[in-house]
């Protein structure tokens, strides 16, 4: 890893109807032509993200959308897509031609966003020109900038508002945080098979040894097999074992019980997910239909090994220790129609903001299906809750509080 994951970047979203000055307003901030611009309506189809560095909100990525006013049956498509992007953005910056009366979809979407808790700033584009009478008392002044759109200078005016509403911004536990103290010794198994990216270790892995790093604790990186050995030889006791959902079974048994393990997985379902909605979800696998359905969704586009993970192994391990009988399906992108499902099983979501996790799971919840990530499946398939949970103070509270005998 060279760069910042995308998914750890503050999200801005720019929306606006279509020749709102949405592309020229991206070029603005980025101090050169990223984007086309064009007097033709509907000239930005699919959103566009590019990445830049804007003081005190660090590394963003912004999107430049499509115009939520877009007509016909691509531009509903486009409109969806525009859709999608609002509801994970960190941060939306609502374009608005200050030379043009209020449009309706402008004044619902003005709606929208007063009625949301998510931060935005509205942007009133073409300043160089006179402004509508309308106009002039859309925003409310604090709330909103005004930017000409023939001027790169303005953008930097436009860059300290969005400063200034850095402490309104939610931010990601990073994957240790309040598990780990300065000066820690934290053990990470970290198996290599077919599935390791040649050259580099996997996202999560990658995030936790930074941030055990930033939190001046030392971390030691052992494949599986030589977990034995090291830790018999050590000399001090690691404060937490750390390992890969996949080897969890082998990690636990040859680790004494009362050592602290969990996995990067459950370290990121509490980092992006709803851990109170995993845990409650694992009580239907305690009596799953016999010819349940089961969608296996993931977040990124790897090319899947032959032994892979979400295709092969879980499916595998779940018709051993739950019903032979289930079907399984899978899919990269989330469905309008959950219904026939019984279970979604989700990849730990490394690849997406916590936002866009969220975003699924409320859509799971609102039509009554339950999901747990992959690693609090391997967790409990393999014998290790509450085990896994315990070093997290949060999620073991939830799961005694959730699973109570009787």
């Amino acid at each position: 890893m060279t760069t910042t994951p995308l998914a750890e970047l503050c999200r801005i979203v720019i929306a606006g109807v279509r020749n709102a000055g949405k592309s020229s307003l991206l070029n603005n901030l980025f101090q050169k032509d990223e984007a086309i611009i064009s007097t033709t309506p509907g000239t930005t189809t699919d959103p566009v993200t590019r990445k830049i560095e804007l003081g005190k909100l660090g590394m963003c990525a912004v999107t430049d959308t499509a115009g939520f006013d877009d007509e016909g049956d691509l531009g509903e498509l486009r409109v969806s897509k525009t859709s999608e992007r609002l509801e994970t953005a960190d941060l939306i910056l609502f374009a608005t031609p200050a030379n043009r009366p209020p449009e309706q979809a402008e004044l619902d979407f003005l709606n929208w966003l007063r009625t949301n808790t998510r931060p935005w700033l509205g942007v009133m584009t073409f300043a160089d020109q006179a402004v509508h009478p309308e106009k002039e008392k859309f925003f409310q002044r604090a709330n909103s900038v005004s930017v000409n759109n023939n001027s790169f200078d303005s953008g930097l005016e436009l860059i300290r508002r969005m400063e200034s509403l850095e402490h309104l911004l939610e931010q990601e536990l990073t994957p240790v945080q309040g598990l780990v103290k300065e000066g820690d010794l934290v053990l990470l198994v970290t198996p290599v098979d077919r599935a390791a990216p040649r050259g580099r270790l996997i996202l999560p892995q990658v995030e936790t040894i930074r941030d055990l790093l930033d939190r001046d604790c030392a971390a030691l990186v052992v494949k599986e097999r030589e977990l034995r050995s090291y830790y018999n030889n050590l000399g001090i006791r690691p404060a937490l074992v750390i390992t890969d959902s996949q080897a969890f079974s082998k990690v636990a048994a040859d680790l004494p019980p009362d050592q602290p393990l969990t996995s990067f997985s459950l370290l990121f379902a509490r980092k992006k997910a709803d851990p109170k909605w995993l845990i409650k979800s694992l009580k239907v696998l305690e009596n799953f239909p016999a010819n349940g359905r089961v969608l296996v969704m993931e977040a990124c586009s790897h090319h899947r090994q032959a032994d892979d993970l979400g295709t092969v192994k879980i499916p595998r391990l779940f018709r051993q220790v739950v019903g032979s009988q289930v079907e399984f399906c899978h899919t990269r992108k989330l469905p309008d129609d959950l219904t026939s499902y019984d279970l979604i099983l989700h990849c730990g979501g490394c690849m997406l903001s916590r936002k866009a996790i969220l975003y699924r799971m409320r859509q799971f919840e609102a039509q009554g299906i339950p999901v747990i990530n992959f690693g609090m499946f391997l967790a409990w398939a393999n014998g290790l809750m509450p085990r896994a949970l315990e070093p997290i103070d949060e999620m073991i509270s939830l799961y005694r509080e959730l699973h109570q005998p009787g």
